[in-house]
């Protein structure tokens, strides 16, 4: 018996404050600009009251003319083929090994997004293993 594998996507926004330890999410269906200005939109009047610098690749929806960035929010970007430098990849690498997504597989995107989602809402409760991912002595 034959089986075609089929591949659909889903995309989680994350940012976090390597000090705190502070994590903020959101879960989309896409990976554009539109989804980013949402991302940025809605992290920006979560902390209304901060003024935020993220650090970011160069992926063209973080550079596109289009994207909307709040007034409260600056971006930094990483030089090329630089990801070690973002603090946010060691919570992907986090997630992938710990949260029930290594040498697993999923019978349906639904799936994956719960478990993506039960995965963000414990890092977000995870406040000092997260400072001790994201940390670089040189943030200060």
């Amino acid at each position: 018996m034959n089986q075609q594998i089929i591949r659909e996507y889903i995309y989680a926004y994350t940012t976090v404050c390597p000090a705190t330890g502070e994590t903020f999410s959101i879960i989309s269906p896409q990976n554009d600009t539109q989804a980013m200005t949402v991302f940025l939109k809605h992290l920006s009047r979560s902390f209304i009251q901060y003024n935020i610098a993220i650090v970011l690749d160069s992926a063209g929806w973080h550079r596109s003319k289009a994207l909307q960035i709040p007034k409260n929010i600056s971006l930094i970007h990483l030089p090329p083929y630089s990801p070690e430098l973002n603090p946010v990849e060691h919570i992907w690498d986090y997630i992938r090994e710990q949260k029930g997504f290594n040498n697993h597989s999923f019978n349906s995107l639904d799936e994956v997004e719960s478990q993506l989602m039960t995965a963000l809402k414990e890092i977000n409760q995870e406040n000092e293993k997260i400072k001790s991912l994201c940390y670089f002595s040189w943030f200060t």
